[in-house]
């Protein structure tokens, strides 16, 4: 089960283990049980802190809970955390084992303070990227707070459950039966949706912060590029990001940064967080910027209005908002989101095992889609508005050598249709020809691009037709002393590796900004 590299890293991080814990498994003939008692066997074997009991009779076979010495009571996972999954079994072994989690006190000290009886029902699946920060999120919620029961569900071992329930996306949490929430979500994120009162408390202790000499909007490569570039010139830098990577953790593979032959996204989201948090950087998570004033007078602060009613006040501001998914806008497209129509293939391609589904979009990240899923289900069609596909050409070489794949280009995708309550189809046009067809399907994979996060700066800052903020060579909007970086800008080709000098470059033009504006 484990190799004996793994084997060796694991007894390493037992051996921070503070307190003694049990493993308590629910164990069935299956063939899924044998292996989760291997695994069992072989984590109790590493530690003398660590007991095997088997004598478990939980409804959801196999299953397991790591729980603290004669408690009953812990963090629960059916079917087997490996993949994507495993450290976060290793962080709920360590956390239960009174390791100290590495978040702020502030926060652990809420989630202590949650009231009420709160069952939570997670699903994920082993090769979704996005799922470790809920499962981990979850874990540790239950391990502080004993009003607080985790469940981790890995949809492969339970797909009855999963049909019932007509899962169709990873990660979905139920809370006490009902649907919670679904995608990628903070530990910060699911604590603020249970506290009501966190949204105000946090509103004035952001508005009540010193005004910064650099803030920066975003927190993707060029916020945290920016954020690194102004922190290391010794002047007061903020980052307020919804989310603080950005849209890189929803990115599976990376192999064209420079100097890192290969990581994924969330690794790669996490190594940016880290760099700027080892220079003097105020980060704030979870902030989405609604507004900005310029400032009334050279040298003067520029205020950021929040959506939770905060104010931030800084004597440059670099905005660096990212951008997201494009919708294909067609019927059913929202109707069925989450119940079919999904935006990540690594995500969610497992769940359509063995299924039929379509991809919309023949670029770079539609091509990659459609020769990931055609691994996993019965079969993939692509549907391309272009007369021709617009990938890579060893991608769309690689493409036409799979035998369940079928390609239409020149073709306009007009609804997705479905039937109680998901997805059994997709229209598209010939746009040659005007004629209609109906594919039938499962599921659909939308991969058409991006759209600026910009709708909020109209009327502030130029945006071009795209809605992109036009930039100049410097990284200046048309507005003084706000700059722009990434994404969200006009700026071709929208790489990582762009959008982290273009980053940079912003902070050092707002830093010769600084240095020539008269200080009000």
């Amino acid at each position: 089960m484990l190799d004996d590299t793994l084997k060796s890293q694991l007894q390493q991080y037992l051996a921070l283990l503070r307190q003694p814990l049990t493993l308590i498994a629910s164990l069935d003939a299956s063939e899924t049980s044998t292996d989760m008692r291997q695994l069992l066997e072989t984590i109790a074997s590493l530690s003398d802190k660590v007991t095997l009991d088997t004598s478990g009779a939980d409804s959801r076979m196999p299953s397991f809970v790591v729980a603290r010495q004669g408690h009953s009571q812990g963090v629960r996972f059916a079917g087997l955390p490996l993949g994507h999954e495993f450290t976060s079994l290793v962080l709920a072994l360590l956390w239960t084992g009174g390791h100290p989690p590495k978040f702020e006190a502030e926060l652990l000290d809420q989630i202590r303070a949650l009231d009420g009886d709160l069952d939570f029902e997670v699903y994920m699946s082993l090769t979704c990227h996005n799922c470790p920060d809920v499962v981990q999120a979850l874990s540790l919620m239950a391990i502080l707070n004993p009003r607080i029961k985790t469940t981790v569900i890995e949809g492969g071992a339970f797909q009855d459950e999963v049909t019932r329930r007509q899962i169709m996306a990873v990660p979905i949490i139920y809370l006490n039966g009902a649907v919670f929430g679904s995608g990628r979500m903070l530990l910060e994120e699911i604590v603020a949706k249970l506290d009501t009162g966190a949204a105000a408390r946090d509103a004035t202790r952001l508005s009540a912060k010193e005004a910064y000499d650099v803030l920066i909007i975003g927190g993707g490569p060029a916020g945290a590029a920016a954020a690194v570039y102004a922190a290391r010139k010794g002047i007061r830098t903020g980052v307020a990001a919804e989310r603080f990577g950005g849209q890189v953790n929803d990115t599976l593979a990376i192999e064209n940064y420079i100097s890192v032959l290969e990581t994924d996204g969330p690794k790669f989201a996490a190594a940016l967080e880290a760099h700027a948090r080892a220079y003097d950087v105020d980060i704030m998570n979870l902030q989405r910027a609604e507004a900005i004033n310029p400032a009334a007078q050279p040298g003067g602060l520029i205020e950021v209005k929040l959506a939770n009613g905060g104010t931030l006040k800084s004597r440059t501001v670099i905005l660096s908002t990212g951008a997201r998914w494009r919708n294909v806008n067609v019927p059913g497209e929202a109707e069925y989101r989450n119940k079919g129509v999904a935006y990540c293939p690594h995500c969610d391609g497992p769940l359509f095992k063995g299924k039929d589904v379509a991809v919309i979009g023949g670029g770079n990240s539609g091509i990659e889609a459609a020769i990931d899923l055609a691994g996993v289900v019965k079969h993939v069609t692509v549907i391309e508005f272009m007369p021709e596909l617009k990938a890579d050409a060893v991608l769309v070489k690689k493409l036409h050598s799979l035998p369940n794949v079928t390609v239409h280009t020149n073709a306009q995708t007009t609804e997705i249709t479905g039937a109680d309550g998901k997805v059994n189809g997709l229209r598209y046009k010939d746009r040659a020809s005007n004629a209609e067809h109906l594919v039938p399907l499962a599921g659909v994979f939308v991969q058409i691009g991006l759209v600026p996060n910009t709708e909020w700066l109209k009327g502030t800052v130029a945006l071009s037709k795209f809605g992109e903020i036009m930039v100049d060579a410097r990284g200046h909007t048309d507005v003084p002393g706000v700059f722009a970086a990434g994404d969200c800008t006009t700026v071709p080709f929208k790489q990582i590796v762009i959008a982290a000098g273009d980053g940079a470059k912003a902070a050092l033009s707002a830093f010769d900004h600084l240095i020539r504006s008269p200080a009000v």
